[in-house]
């Protein structure tokens, strides 16, 4: 609970700078020793998702690609693109918040662990599902009533 408390207090910062608010941290030996948030809009880059963030952080700490002995949390369900990422990273455990049923390919929309040989990787899903739900709810909503007066 506390390490997707931290990822939730990414998310929000992220929220606030105008990025769709995701958080993650990645764990080893109980420390936090990578983060991410959403940098996509402000990277002008589609890779900059709060878990390739984190990954490409705990790589760099830890040296290796592999980080087999590490844990992530991130606060929404990871898309295709960061569910291969993860297990390609070969991480021990994913713990998400809330669920992603348009690209959430943890278990949302599809489960790509069941698709392809995920390593032993345990996905642990809905971690604090209303709090991380309810930001991404909140940031949509609030840009829908934001487009909707610039259309007007």
């Amino acid at each position: 609970m506390e390490y997707m408390k931290s990822a939730l207090d990414l998310a929000r910062k992220t929220g606030e700078r105008g990025e769709v608010p995701v958080g993650a941290v990645i764990v080893l030996n109980n420390k936090i020793i990578a983060e991410g948030y959403n940098r996509r809009e402000t990277a002008g880059d589609v890779t900059c998702h709060a878990e390739m963030e984190a990954i490409r952080a705990a790589c760099g700490v830890i040296g290796d690609w592999r980080l087999n002995d590490c844990d992530l949390y991130v606060t929404l369900e990871p898309c295709p693109m960061c569910a291969g990422a993860i297990i390609a990273a070969r991480v021990r455990r994913l713990y998400f918040g809330a669920y992603d049923r348009l690209y959430g390919a943890m278990g949302g929309r599809f489960d790509l662990t069941v698709l392809m040989d995920a390593g032993g990787l345990e996905v642990y899903g809905g971690i604090m599902e209303a709090e991380c739900g309810e930001l991404v709810r909140e940031f949509f909503e609030g840009n829908r009533n934001v487009n909707k007066g610039n259309r007007e």
